[in-house]
């Protein structure tokens, strides 16, 4: 499985500076095709500069979830540090 890119990127508001969601959807290579998996997730950021991200996904795809999670977990710290996400 690789998560090839996240499309549709909206920021919902919050009063909350610290405490940034989103809802996206992820494509994803899966061995035998390439899906468009609806998701929302966050990222809360600490005081110390930590960011600890929490990812849901709406509509499950033919694939075990658990690892999905940890992949998507990855990609979005990696696209939050490249600046990729919408401020």
């Amino acid at each position: 499985m690789n998560i090839v890119e996240l499309k549709e990127i909206t920021r919902e508001e919050g009063q909350i500076f610290y405490l940034r969601k989103f809802t996206a959807t992820a494509v994803l290579e899966l061995p035998t095709t390439t899906e468009d998996v609806p998701i929302s997730f966050s990222i809360e950021t600490s005081p110390l500069g930590e960011r600890t991200i929490a990812v849901k996904v709406i509509s499950a795809p033919n694939y075990p979830v658990m690892p999905l999670i940890a992949a998507l977990k990855s990609y979005i710290l990696t696209s939050d540090k490249e600046g990729r996400l919408p401020q």
